[in-house]
């Protein structure tokens, strides 16, 4: 369980990373959908930095790991929110992508939980 969590951790921080990069840069699509449900581009540096932040816990968390089952935790809760935020405005078609990252915080979160 614990090399499970640990490829999770990495995995799921990557994608973090990855996501939180393209609001920092701005990315085209990125910027179109987050401002399709609503959100102000004031807000995507504090996105990026929650995402930022629960990538560092998630892998401060192969170490000590109640952190990473609270940035998992955080983490589920963040992409809930976006799927949540696209499904409210009828944004179905970006929707999966959000649900497909929910999906894999949660396997994060489990295989903490049952670690710890």
């Amino acid at each position: 369980m614990n090399i499970a969590y640990i490829v999770t951790a990495v995995l799921v921080s990557a994608l973090l990373v990855f996501t939180a990069r393209n609001k920092l840069i701005r990315q085209k699509d990125v910027v179109e959908a987050l401002v399709r449900v609503g959100v102000p581009e004031r807000m995507f540096p504090v996105l990026a930095a929650l995402q930022l932040l629960g990538a560092a816990g998630l892998l401060i968390g192969i170490f000590f790991r109640p952190l990473g089952v609270v940035a998992a935790a955080g983490v589920v809760l963040f992409f809930l929110g976006a799927v949540i935020a696209h499904l409210r405005v009828n944004d179905a078609k970006n929707a999966p992508i959000p649900a497909v990252f929910t999906v894999a915080s949660a396997a994060s979160l489990v295989l903490g939980l049952a670690t710890v």
